[in-house]
């Protein structure tokens, strides 16, 4: 059987599907999953075993069997723990077939084959009879179906029909409940990945102010949440508003309701200002007593609290619908509503639905993106140094503010291309209403055509004197998928004058070598967790990584991730914007020093846009402190990140360790080949 799985081509700027094999869909599972990060949660791990010995004491201190149900087995680890606290019976329901053949495997190796039978099986698809898949209802129901959100994984559900069929009435749950938390804040930085802020441009007849269209500027938004690391958020980036409080439990020892419905509770909130976003987090009591506890909060809630990194857990971040002032002291209330598989909150009672479509086609780091002043400033400066009176200008990229600069800073005629297309949106009727909104409607013409089928007649018969853009494309995922432009370039190159000017002029793909302080968790083999044996689980995740995915390097975030460098940044690979491209292949091969003591776990890769002489823009590394090799990341893009499939601990720099990199970038896919050697 094929699979075929949609995949960004960045020679075109658009989504195609492809044909992969039949293992693909398993191989990218397994390489992708958190099963990892799982097992090196210390904290998650000794507290599910805490909980899990404390229920088959409960029940055997009753006089009876323990009987256990574990859902979402994964790797076996839970129902190993039951059998080795005591537990007469396990059923481990895992429905995807590699992993349930994994936890089998694991499970006999552990010596636990008698008393854990691994189903492969959805739980909602187990039959409980003499001839069914459980011989009787379990009385311990022990689960691990949370994601961030807490009921993102489809929890509530799951419950519902395990309490209606699958365990007896009131049985025992570990975890026992979950207890979701929230505190009202304002932030100008998290706010800015909502809406999009005015821009003030200095032309020459005064200053001009570019402002969001009406149907932006009141737009609720989308509800969806927004999932940080907010242990890496500085406390100087917001303001809260409110103390942390209570928004609703989940017993998970009784019968649940995943049926939508609403909480509400009363704010009063410690000092006046804007409510912009909820910040939520969650625990869970693995015990009745709430002694066992395991919690999500950040850093400021429990400031004495040794915190567990973890990748797979991490804490929301909600946009209200609407900026709301409040006062010291004047309550009001905050409801959140949710659905079987998401919460969001608002002040009011209107449920947030998306009116002008930039929430459906921009992400978040997008807008906090177009909100970033300084970078703004970067390209002002830069178009300044190229735009004349006469100029025809041309911007290919998607939702840029590059026309509407370009206009106020005097080109005589400006067109834009938005080449990407998402679904049933159309970028074109959210910047016509931009143009509307500041009076340009008929000063910035849109091209509704790809680059490869742009007429003279677009451009009114005219030859394009200045080619333009950030370059930023929707369907890009790993830094180098903006080089886009660069083709986009090359397909209008009979439209361009002989003394075009094209902004950037220049790319460059850069490397350094890292030691990341956690982020190696989620590749790192495990060997034993708790006392078990999962080397299995390692060697499934290693074979999943040969098979294709330890040959790509993957996107993240890194300022969410911290880590120090172990080598300089290097320039690796350059792209002259100002030709076209090339049909031969770009090729590099060298070698960077270890010049600090540490673990290098890995290689990041991003670009730097050259727009104009002594002006570029980064879109990874922004500062690096030589002293102790701290980074500084762009907190508006992602960064490639390359991790090395064994790890060198540098010690000794008198004799500094190299690392060898060979980086192929192949101009007929637009995709980038990377090999290193340690």
């Amino acid at each position: 059987m094929k699979t075929f799985c949609g995949r960004a081509n960045p020679t075109t700027g658009s989504m195609e599907w492809l044909e992969e094999g039949e293992d693909y869909d398993y191989h990218q599972e397994i390489a992708r999953s958190r099963y990892a990060d799982m097992l090196h949660d210390k904290d998650r791990n000794v507290k599910y075993y805490q909980g899990i010995r404390a229920a088959v004491s409960r029940v055997k201190e009753r006089g009876e069997k323990a009987i256990v149900l574990d859902i979402g087995t994964g790797t076996g680890l839970l129902s190993m723990m039951a059998a080795s606290a005591g537990a007469d019976f396990c059923y481990a329901i895992e429905v995807f077939k590699p992993m349930a053949n994994a936890a089998v495997k694991i499970v006999e190796k552990n010596g636990f084959s008698d008393k854990i039978k691994v189903i492969n099986k959805h739980s909602t698809e187990v039959i409980v009879g003499p001839d069914g898949d459980m011989q009787c209802r379990a009385n311990i129901l022990v689960t691990e179906l949370f994601d961030t959100e807490l009921i993102g994984e489809g929890a509530l559900p799951t419950y519902e029909h395990a309490h209606k069929y699958l365990v007896q009435e009131g049985c025992e749950a570990v975890p026992h409940r979950a207890t979701v938390y929230v505190q009202l804040v304002e932030s100008r930085r998290m706010w800015s990945w909502k809406k999009l802020f005015p821009v003030h441009v200095e032309a020459e007849d005064g200053e001009k102010i570019l402002l969001p269209p009406s149907e932006m500027e009141n737009c609720p938004g989308v509800p969806s949440v927004c999932d940080i690391q907010l242990n890496q958020m500085p406390s100087s980036d917001f303001s809260t508003l409110s103390d942390v409080v209570k928004m609703f439990s989940v017993d998970f020892s009784k019968p649940v309701q995943s049926a939508s419905t609403y909480y509400r509770v009363q704010l009063e909130p410690v000092k006046s200002g804007k409510a912009q976003i909820v910040l939520s987090w969650w625990d869970i009591d693995m015990d009745p007593s709430g002694m066992i506890n395991c919690s999500m909060a950040p850093y400021w809630v429990k400031p004495t609290s040794a915190l567990q990194w973890r990748d797979h857990w991490m804490q929301c971040v909600y946009f209200l619908p609407r900026e709301e002032p409040v006062l010291q002291a004047e309550k009001l209330y905050l409801t959140a509503c949710r659905d079987e598989y998401s919460v969001w909150y608002n002040l009011q009672k209107a449920s947030p639905v998306c009116r002008c479509c930039a929430h459906v086609l921009w992400n978040r780091p997008r807008f906090g993106e177009l909100n970033d002043q300084n970078r703004t400033r970067q390209y002002i400066k830069s178009l300044r140094k190229v735009l004349k009176p006469d100029s025809v200008c041309l911007c290919i990229s998607d939702g840029s503010l590059l026309p509407v600069l370009a206009h106020y800073l005097g080109a005589k005629q400006v067109q834009c291309m938005q080449p990407s297309r998402i679904d049933l949106y159309h970028p074109h009727e959210l910047w016509q209403a931009f143009f509307k909104a500041n009076n340009l409607e008929d000063k910035i013409k849109i091209i509704e055509a790809r680059p490869e089928l742009l007429k003279p007649s677009h451009l009114e018969d005219k030859k394009i004197s200045v080619l333009v853009g950030e370059p930023f494309f929707t369907t890009s995922l790993l830094p180098w998928h903006n080089l886009y432009f660069w083709y986009a370039r090359t397909a209008v190159s009979a439209h361009l004058a002989s003394n075009v000017t094209v902004l950037p002029q220049s790319a460059s793909l850069h490397m350094m070598v890292v030691e990341f302080q956690d982020l190696w968790r989620i590749r790192s083999p495990c060997g034993t967790c708790e006392g078990f044996d999962v080397r299995t689980m390692d060697d499934m995740i290693k074979d999943s990584l040969n098979f294709r995915e330890s040959k790509e390097a993957e996107p993240h975030p890194l300022w969410e991730y911290p880590c120090k460098s172990l080598s300089e940044p290097q320039e690796v690979l350059t792209f002259d914007f100002t030709k076209t491209v090339p049909q031969h292949c770009l090729s590099t091969e060298g070698s960077v020093k270890l010049l600090r003591k540490g673990k290098s776990h890995g290689a990041v890769l991003w670009m730097e846009y050259h727009l104009a002489a002594d002006i570029s823009v980064s879109t990874g590394l922004m500062q690096l402190s030589n002293e102790k090799g701290n980074c500084e990341w762009n907190p508006h893009c992602k960064q490639a990140v390359y991790f090395f499939s064994s790890v060198i601990e540098s010690e000794i720099l008198s004799d500094p360790t190299a690392v060898t990199y060979a980086i192929n970038f192949d101009t007929k896919t637009g995709e980038i080949a990377m090999d290193f050697k340690l």
